[in-house]
């Protein structure tokens, strides 16, 4: 089960962000994974209580969006949403296609409590 290091190494990530703000707790961590990413969502979802377990992040709630899948048509050069297991150009049906988003693991948002500076 890769997905409980992927959650210790955000939660790297998160603590160094909320210590770099002088954050005092994290509230909610948004992430957005595609689903070429290699990622299970609900087995991220479960190892994230693991990893946060006495962290600054600890009872933060961690909410998952999906990616969509996107490509670059090579050919007609358009933008498109495709299927994760048919990559092909919406606009002419072109199979030379780039991907552009859908395999992606992204810290989109923290939410964290700043304490206010005394007067």
């Amino acid at each position: 089960m890769h997905e409980l290091s992927i959650c210790q190494a955000l939660l790297d990530q998160v603590e160094e962000i909320a210590g770099q703000h002088g954050a005092t707790r994290v509230d909610r961590i948004l992430l957005r994974v595609g689903p070429l990413s290699g990622l299970e969502p609900a087995l991220l979802q479960s190892a994230y209580g693991i990893a946060a377990a006495g962290t600054i992040a600890e009872s933060a709630e961690l909410v998952i969006e999906p990616a969509p899948v996107r490509v670059e048509c090579l050919d007609c050069g358009s933008d498109s949403d495709a299927a994760p297991n048919r990559l092909l150009c919406a606009a002419c049906g072109g199979f030379r296609t780039r991907l552009l988003s859908g395999d992606e693991l992204l810290l989109a948002k923290l939410e964290m409590t700043i304490p206010e500076e005394a007067p």
